[in-house]
């Protein structure tokens, strides 16, 4: 199969060049390869020409953090919705989250998760192990074995690991393994089974609010170890100033750390939270960490422009309407956001001017993909075609049929924003089309 992809603009540094300007380029594609970039035509027959003129073409997007539910839980997702959801946002790989049912913490469920991906051919889904059994922070598991079955990486996502010196050990064993540890941050007798941030929204409408030391206490802890051991600590969906210092300082310490912020820390706040008629707050604006202050989201927007910030995260954690339907108080926590992330990143960041297009696309490519050792990022010859043609100038309102998630748990329906997916190459086949 020989794909062309003519007349796309692109920022030649995404080609690899020094300059940050953007430039018009021309791609041969040969099965799942990028067999030749040129400013000009390029010669010979090709089974498909894609004519990209007014579209703006990345490479295939990273996501760190998402939850696609299966096995176990199907009826929010499966690898098959959640790979459609990321391809139509542009996501050519993610890291999917263990806390399935049963859970990926032995080498059977982590060796499913990963084939099944690989059968879709749609998304490439590269598994997480988790760092105890049943995420219960008890016994550890066999990080090696879990390697060995195909995990990128060892956490107990969706819940903080509380006995710090298993958590210290498993920095040890993970350094051993060569695996980052991913640290979902929250001290549960500081969080008491809160719901939203604690603060004066969480008081007037008398919701059990979470404070923020809940998250920091432990990125702190976690910082302190990966010193002493140098184990490869990353923080989940940073959501508090008090965790972006202790994160800022480490990394001047020289410390092996690292931390992703996910699009509703960056753009929403506690103050933002819906008030439906029965006033009572909305549980689509409900995750865990919870929306911060202001001030937090605030620290969150300056870590992201000052370099402390590595990659940016969706958290995709879908749930069903009549889950997400109930009082705040009981709804799971968590929202989408595959087919939004990059729209409301280039919306609110780049279109404004705070950020260049190729930081939003390295933030979402390559330094995501380098968090877990994934060569990606740059269209080069030799490299695997995984890119996507993004329209930058045309508007477009969010609603509930925009997503292709099973779910529509999202906080940011009826948002205009720009950069909408327009098609979507995985090892050079088309796995989503909107041209």
């Amino acid at each position: 199969m020989k794909t062309y992809i003519k007349n796309a603009a692109t920022m030649s540094t995404l080609l690899g060049k020094s300059t940050d300007t953007f430039t018009t380029v021309n791609v041969a594609i040969e099965n799942d390869k990028i067999s030749e970039l040129s400013e000009s035509e390029i010669e010979g027959n090709f089974d498909r020409v894609i004519d990209a003129k007014g579209l703006f073409l990345s490479p295939g997007l990273v996501d760190p953090q998402v939850h696609f539910r299966e096995p176990g839980m199907e009826y929010k997702e499966d690898i098959e919705s959640g790979s459609k959801a990321a391809v139509k946002g542009g996501f050519t790989s993610v890291i999917s989250m263990p806390n399935t049912s049963p859970t990926a913490d032995n080498p059977e469920v982590v060796a499913f998760m990963a084939k099944r991906s690989e059968e879709l051919g749609i998304c490439k889904v590269y598994p997480t192990g988790a760092l105890s059994v049943s995420l219960s922070g008890e016994v550890m598991t066999d990080f090696a074995a879990l390697k060995e079955a195909g995990a990128i990486a060892i956490t107990d996502d969706g819940k903080g690991v509380q006995d710090a010196n298993m958590f210290k050990k498993a920095l040890e064993l993970a350094r051993e393994s060569d695996l980052p540890v991913l640290d979902h941050s929250e001290d549960e007798s500081l969080s008491n089974g809160g719901a939203i941030h604690l603060g004066d929204i969480s008081k007037r409408f008398g919701v059990k609010g979470i404070k923020p030391e809940s998250e920091s206490v432990h990125v702190e802890r976690g910082c302190k170890f990966s010193e002493e051991t140098g184990g490869h600590y990353h923080v989940l969906h940073v959501s508090t100033k008090l965790s972006i210092d202790a994160v800022r300082e480490a990394k001047k310490r020289g410390a092996n750390v690292t931390v992703e912020v996910s699009p509703h820390h960056l753009l929403l706040c506690d103050e933002d939270i819906r008030i439906k008629e029965d006033n009572t707050l909305d549980a689509n604006w409900k995750m865990n960490p919870p929306l911060r202050s202001s001030m937090d989201r605030m620290a969150c927007q300056e870590a992201l422009l000052d370099g402390t910030i590595d990659a940016i995260a969706t958290d995709h954690a879908p749930h069903a309407p009549d889950e997400k339907a109930q009082h705040i108080e009981s709804a799971p926590f968590g929202i989408i956001g595959l087919e939004t992330a990059f729209p409301l990143i280039y919306t609110n960041f780049v279109k404004t001017n705070k950020m260049s297009l190729t930081r939003c696309i390295d933030l979402m490519s390559k330094q995501a993909g380098a968090l877990f050792g994934i060569q990606c990022g740059r269209i080069e010859v030799g490299a695997n075609a995984d890119l996507c043609l993004f329209d930058l100038e045309t508007d477009f309102v969010v609603d509930e049929d925009f997503f292709a998630s099973k779910s529509k748990n999202s906080p940011f329906i009826g948002h205009t924003l720009n950069g909408m997916t327009r098609m979507t190459m995985m090892n050079g086949n088309v796995v989503f089309d909107a041209l």
